[in-house]
């Protein structure tokens, strides 16, 4: 969870919530889960798994799974542009301010 209260710094349109970094609008509910690699040969400097989610609220309110992408980049800022530009292109909107 380090790398997602790092990111927290960021984005600052985004929600902590002690398991996973959420955008949400109206329209959008983006989230950040991060994953540690299971594979206990790898070392332990290996950079953590980012995985973006985006869902679409639907006409009757729900929210529809669209789809997702896991980052893995060493450099949180790196980290943190790749994931911001993902984002923007999947929905159209900045994280770094309020998503429509």
């Amino acid at each position: 969870m380090e790398t997602l209260k790092l990111l927290c710094d960021y984005f600052p349109t985004a929600v902590f919530t002690g398991k996973c970094l959420v955008f949400i609008s109206q329209s959008w509910r983006v989230e950040l889960t991060e994953h540690k690699d299971s594979d206990f040969s790898k070392s332990d400097t290996d950079p953590t798994v980012i995985r973006v989610r985006i869902y679409k609220r639907a006409l009757d309110g729900e929210l529809i799974g669209g789809h997702y992408e896991d980052f893995q980049l060493a450099s949180l800022n790196e980290l943190a542009e790749q994931v911001e530009k993902y984002v923007q292109q999947a929905i159209g909107a900045n994280l770094r301010e309020n998503i429509e």
